[in-house]
């Protein structure tokens, strides 16, 4: 029997763990089982990353390099939640925060001159975008909503939007010299050690060395033009201010963290050109870079002698250009703001969701234009809201679900590619070699944006072979979505088709394009029939946030299992991110509305995963506790005075409990939570009335990326009635 981890992290889902988990080890503890933590929270892994400049006490272990080993063995047996994916402006925001708590941490540098200042960047890059989930996903993906939540949401559809045949919404992608467009692929017949080089003359200078790869892995190489980038932006701008909608980008530039920042401001630029083709040498000189966002911008114009004015001239200019989409409207935050503030695969589905509208700096909803510059996977998005205006709204008490089978294992594909990303810094060519071989190449220019990506041959073969295991499982529809005029997918279908007929299952299964595929996969689901996408890794997450939103309204509830390759299993609580306005909404008004409903799933795999009659009795009890938390509608609500995260775990304590003791597979566990659940029962009321006491005022938690622990557990665990009964 294994022990379980479960890892801290950010925001809401960590602030969510101060209440739920001491639930969990007291309940856990009665079956024999251990469960211990890990921090791989954006704070743990900045102090992680300098011990040399910390105090003793201050010090502590690389927990994601520790996890990453563990995940190669049988033994792996993970909770992993949602973890922020720091943009430069989380980053430094949470170096400063560290650093005013006494953690004497380097600054992060912004244009790194010395060698040290270098090598912080170099740590510092190490941390920022997606850096835990390549580590941690040593296995493919299974994602759908359990069956619980989905008869939940038909019996309490959530709020759909309106669509209208004549919606002005619409998704602008570039088409033509962008990622897609200019990808080649080739795959390995031997083992490799690749190397980058770009050449610029009789010049060549080696970007990217020791890039082993094993035989059987497809390489790709592709790059964006930036040329062609600021065109379109400037082209879409002047589109979109005689169509009447809001400009909206929509990004990756978490888990892209090297090559979609830098698209994000360009963006900004040329949104801004008026301003930048004014004082863009000042800028430059001051090492002002718009790849942070505006809001970062502002900023660092604000401490210019001419600061003042001019801010004046960015406010004329967005005066005069197209209304922006509104992450706040109420505080004047703009989607061009924080690069991670508004990620494509939420944005999008909220999109989508709410009829095709999005909200203007006047507070008001309005169509908007959805500016995805890559056209890789637009078409995803173009199709749904094409689909939606012509047939309406998806109505969720009939949906069908469309489940997820994702190629990730092993750094798969694009989500793969940041350590081999390039801003080209000359013009000339990209080229991938193998020895005196040119593998691919690429003619270029400065300020081109070039990646290799690579996808070794055993995720490829397991995820195939967990597509056929779920199509079994679910006896549906199964469709690859695999272009096969793109140079990648047609790589990946060398693998698939052959390895479908070897098992006779040729026709089982469906090939389409992702375009395609999302018509029929929005058809089956308006059918009320289950679906199974079998997609590479950006499909994958970019479709499990899509279809939960339009069935259930939410992403955040999904079971989500990896099957790591060497046996364990990681079991990931859902896929809502880490929810930064929940955590404002707790601070000022003492109300956490995170919903652990992907923790429950997670933790009820997680316990039969484990082995032993016990744990799979700890296991169906946390099943049965969270139908009864559906079917009794105790999960959060979203207003101060409703019951909120904690109020749902206590009622998740009294109905977990309430099932181990009428459980008749272990008497032992029975007896040992009869009381137990009997002491819930009968505080249910005071404990609700203990959380309540506080609701409506701010909290202190003493930090937001990195809390005091006390004043944490403090606010998250208010009942002192709970608590005696709890420990």
């Amino acid at each position: 029997m294994t022990k379980i981890i479960y890892t801290t992290v950010d925001e809401a889902p960590q602030l969510a763990a101060a209440s739920l988990l001491p639930i969990i080890k007291r309940f856990l503890s009665e079956a024999g089982l251990e469960v211990e933590t890990r921090d791989i929270s954006l704070a743990g892994r900045i102090i992680a990353a300098f011990p040399d400049h910390l105090t003793d006490a201050q010090r502590q272990s690389d927990a994601l390099a520790e996890l990453g080993e563990l995940v190669k063995t049988a033994d792996a047996n993970v909770i992993k939640l949602p973890n922020i994916s720091a943009s430069v402006p989380q980053l430094t925001a949470a170096i400063a925060e560290l650093q005013g708590q006494g953690y004497a941490l380097p600054d992060y540098p912004e244009a790194p001159q010395t060698d040290d200042e270098k090598a912080v960047r170099a740590k510092y890059d190490a941390i920022k975008g997606s850096a835990v989930n390549p580590v941690l996903r040593e296995g493919n993906s299974d994602r759908r909503a359990p069956a619980a939540v989905k008869a939940f949401a038909k019996a309490n559809p959530h709020r759909m939007g309106k669509w209208v045949s004549d919606s002005k919404t619409r998704v602008a992608t570039m088409g033509e010299d962008d990622f897609r467009s200019n990808e080649a692929s080739v795959t390995l017949a031997d083992a490799a050690t690749l190397r980058i080089e770009h050449v610029a003359g009789d010049t060549v200078t080696v970007m990217k060395d020791g890039l082993d790869m094993p035989a059987g892995t497809i390489v790709d190489s592709t790059f964006m033009s930036v040329k062609a980038l600021k065109a379109f932006y400037n082209k879409t701008i002047e589109d979109v201010a005689k169509e009447g909608t809001l400009y909206s980008l929509h990004m990756k530039a978490t888990m892209m963290k090297v090559s979609d920042p830098i698209i994000f401001g360009h963006c900004v630029r040329q949104y801004l050109a008026p301003v930048f083709a004014k004082h863009g040498d000042l800028f430059d000189a001051n090492g002002i870079t718009p790849n942070g966002g505006l809001g970062t911008l502002l900023d660092k114009i604000a401490d210019l002698p001419n600061g003042a004015e001019i801010a004046a001239e960015i406010d004329a200019v967005m005066a005069d250009r197209p209304p922006l989409y509104m992450v706040n409207s109420d505080k004047g935050i703009t989607n061009l703001h924080v690069p991670s503030d508004v990620i494509i695969d939420a944005s999008m589905p909220a999109v989508i969701r709410a009829g095709g509208k999005g909200w203007g700096p006047d507070g008001e909803e309005a169509d908007t234009t959805c500016v995805i510059p890559d056209s890789s996977y637009a078409g995803v998005y173009a199709e749904s809201i094409d689909y939606f205006k012509e047939t309406g709204a998806l109505d969720p008490a009939t949906a069908g679900t469309v489940q997820n089978v994702g190629l990730m294992a092993q750094k798969a594909e694009e989500y793969g590619s940041h350590p081999t990303t390039f801003e080209v810094p000359a013009a000339g060519e990209m080229r991938v070699m193998n020895g005196d071989t040119v593998l691919m190449s690429h003619a270029v220019e400065a300020g081109d944006i070039w990646r290799m990506a690579s996808t070794r041959k055993a995720p490829i073969m397991n995820w195939i072979e967990l597509a056929i295991e779920r199509q079994a499982a679910e006896n549906c529809r199964a469709i690859f979505w695999l272009d096969e005029t793109r140079a990648h997918d047609a790589e990946l279908l060398n693998y698939v088709r052959p390895a479908l007929a070897e098992k006779g299952l040729t026709d089982t299964f469906e090939v389409m394009a992702p375009t395609p595929a999302t018509r029929a996969s929005c058809e089956e689901i308006r059918e009320g029939r289950t679906t199974i996408a079998i997609t590479g890794n950006v499909l994958r997450d970019y479709l499990t946030d899509l279809f939960p939103i339009l069935e259930v309204g939410t992403s955040a509830k999904m079971l989500s299992v990896v099957k790591l390759m060497q046996g364990g299993g990681l079991f990931e609580t859902g896929a809502g991110g880490s929810a930064p306005k929940h955590v404002q909404q707790l601070m000022e008004e003492n109300h956490l509305r995170w919903d652990s409903l992907g923790e429950f799933c997670a933790l009820g795999e997680s316990l039969r995963f484990a082995g032993g009659a016990k744990a799979k009795v700890m296991g169906d009890a946390v099943d049965t506790a969270t139908v009864k938390l559906l079917a009794e509608g105790k999960s959060p609500g979203r207003k101060v005075g409703q019951d909120d995260n904690r109020a749902s775990h206590a009622h998740f304590a009294l109905y977990w409990a309430e099932a181990l003791a009428n459980q008749t597979d272990d008497a032992e566990l029975a007896t040992a939570f009869e009381p137990v659940a009997k002491a819930l029962a009968d505080g249910i009321d005071a404990i609700l009335a203990e959380i309540k006491a506080g609701a409506g005022q701010p909290v202190d938690l003493g930090g937001y990326y990195h809390g005091d622990a006390d004043k944490t557990a403090a606010v998250m665990r208010p009942s002192a009635t709970l608590n005696a009964i709890i420990g």
